[in-house]
């Protein structure tokens, strides 16, 4: 191992009780949990001082949690702020999951143009309005790159200061510190520049549940999700790089944020790490109420049977395909590619083994396409098994593996190939998900750049891709599916309930809808097949019923979609 730096830092609310004179008055916003900055306004006012220290974090969701009483209230109304250094929906994306937390009340949303960064509530009740206003703390600043950004940050305002002070924080000082010591390290030439970049971090942030499905208020997981898509950029930049490339191969980033009680960081070069060792239960893929091991994985396969493809992950570790040949029309599919959304997995399988008992079928199922970031988000999942964990999302080259040449040599991809060529199939069902709670970038404008219509989950929902000519059958395709899958009603209602929250707070979905079922559908050649149909359930952060529930809306999509196929493939 190679450490390239570690450093602690001062604790922000430690600086405030140590600066504070008796007597005085103030208001700080901090990036702190609840519990925390409570302590250290009783700690002030055992010093006759007399503080009220606020969330910088999603200050309106804090506010309505801990200052504002709704009771009583019979509908409100929000005014919340726009800035040219921001989308225009960025606050009231910040404003999320309110109108889930309001309860039946009416709620209107509008922009105000008042110039400042403040939400205007109006709380009607019976006997009046109550006019409450909520500070929003941010600064303008630009990214390595030079965009402006608008972002939250720490605040001061004391007695007789109407306006106040940025107060620089601990959370953003050790994101700061993180992004230049990598800067400033010379690695090596050309890509991959490492096995594995870690960037572990303790902070004194408890994640904060909302009360409201799997939303939280996580300092320690947004601060994840800033650092690895800002060092991923950072290494895109490095290497000559278009923003967002996915074959770029930087070696796997792990930012590792655990609860601590300071704010440390090191920053260190390490080899790969070994596979992690099985649970000590037998995991059952049909039963399975969290993510499958690599080895419950492999004993699945064994019971699907079948002609086995095996390729190699950069850091070695296998990866398997099953093809069953038989007499119907053949169907890839595949689950895994990006290893934090989990629920694909289960589905392939559990899909696999019920082809398998069926005459005729013909098909290849490759179910953990990644095995180096499935062991990267084992060991994260194992802290926090709540959080998105995206550096689990690429490989261990750190480049999306689908978005590979063919030049690039043999890998993970490889069991495609292998599986396309076998079998001939025409159709790829490829299981994907993303996060099931918000996702936020806080200290590089709050909304994660390029994947903006990502950040609030908006239900379980089909992506299909098809070769010019093959409309006719992508539709028909489209069509059968949606069917099947708009027939059950408890994830019809769950689809619903999420989109439309999703239009309150970030707008329009983009969806076009098949039997009511939303979808999305282009013409693409790129794919090594004709037709390809991508799931995406919100599934990045579930466990329990709820992630047994995702992998049984995978399955039935996988058996849907293959019992279309037969019937499109039969018709010519």
């Amino acid at each position: 191992m190679t450490v390239i730096g570690e450093m602690r830092f001062e604790r922000t609310l430690d600086r405030l009780l140590q600066d504070a004179r008796p007597g005085e008055r103030f208001e700080a916003w901090t990036f702190d949990d609840r519990a925390s900055r409570v302590r250290a306004e009783r700690a002030l006012a055992e010093r006759g001082i007399e503080a009220r220290i606020r969330s910088a974090y999603k200050p309106l969701v804090h506010a309505l949690r801990e200052e504002i009483d709704l009771a009583g209230v019979e509908r409100i109304e929000l005014h919340y702020p726009v800035h040219a250094d921001a989308p225009p929906n960025r606050f009231r994306l910040e404003a999320y999951p309110l109108a889930a937390l309001v309860g039946n009340r009416p709620l209107d949303m509008a922009p105000h143009a008042a110039g400042d960064l403040v939400y205007r509530l109006r709380l009607h009740r019976a006997d009046g309005i109550e006019v409450r206003e909520v500070f929003a703390p941010n600064r303008v600043h630009r990214d390595e790159a030079g965009t402006r950004l608008l972002s939250p940050t720490g605040w001061l305002r004391r007695a007789g200061e109407p306006d106040g002070r940025r107060l620089a924080t601990d959370y953003e000082a050790v994101f700061d510190e993180a992004l230049r010591l990598v800067a400033n390290h010379a690695f090596g030439a050309g890509e991959p520049f490492f096995e594995e970049l870690h960037v572990g971090m303790t902070l004194p942030a408890a994640d904060e549940p909302l009360g409201f499905a799997e939303e939280a208020s996580s300092l320690r997981e947004a601060l994840h999700e800033d650092l690895y898509f800002s060092l991923l950029a950072h290494f895109g930049r490095r290497s000559g790089h278009a923003a967002g490339e996915r074959r770029l191969r930087p070696g796997q980033i792990v930012p590792e944020v655990a609860m601590g009680p300071e704010a440390r960081l090191r920053v260190a070069l390490r080899s790969f790490q070994p596979t992690r060792p099985a649970p000590a239960h037998e995991e059952i893929v049909e039963t399975a109420r969290e993510p499958l091991s690599p080895q419950a994985v492999a004993r699945a396969l064994e019971r699907i049977g079948g002609e086995r493809f095996l390729a190699q992950s950069r850091a070695g570790r296998p990866v398997e395909a099953r093809y069953h040949r038989g007499t119907d029309a053949a169907v890839v599919i595949s689950g895994g590619q990006h290893a934090n959304e989990t629920t694909g997995t289960v589905g392939a399988l559990r899909a696999a083994l019920r082809l398998a008992t069926r005459p005729g079928a013909h098909f290849t199922v490759s179910p953990l396409e990644n095995p180096d970031g499935t062991e990267i988000h084992r060991r994260l999942r194992a802290q926090d098994p709540a959080h998105m964990h995206h550096a689990a999302r690429y490989t261990g080259f750190g480049d999306d593996l689908e978005h590979r040449e063919l030049a690039d040599g043999e890998g993970e991809e490889a069991v495609r190939r292998m599986a396309v060529a076998a079998s001939g199939a025409c159709l790829h069902l490829n299981l994907h998900g993303y996060p099931a709670h918000e996702w936020t970038r806080p200290l590089s404008g709050y909304v994660p750049a390029g994947f903006a219509q990502w950040t609030l989950p908006k239900g379980f929902f089909l992506i299909a891709r098809h070769h010019p000519g093959w409309e006719p059958q992508t539709e028909e395709l489209l069509d059968r599916v949606t069917r099947h899958l708009a027939a059950m009603p408890a994830l019809l209602a769950e689809n619903q309930r999420q989109i439309a929250l999703y239009e309150r707070h970030a707008g329009e979905t983009g969806f076009t809808y098949r039997n009511g079922w939303p979808c999305f559908v282009s013409a693409d050649s790129r794919a090594a097949v004709p037709v390809t149909l991508v799931t995406e359930y919100p599934d990045e952060t579930i466990g329990g019923e709820a992630f047994a529930a995702g992998h049984a809306a995978q399955m039935e999509a996988v058996l849907a979609a293959y019992e279309a196929w037969q019937a499109i493939m039969a018709l010519g």
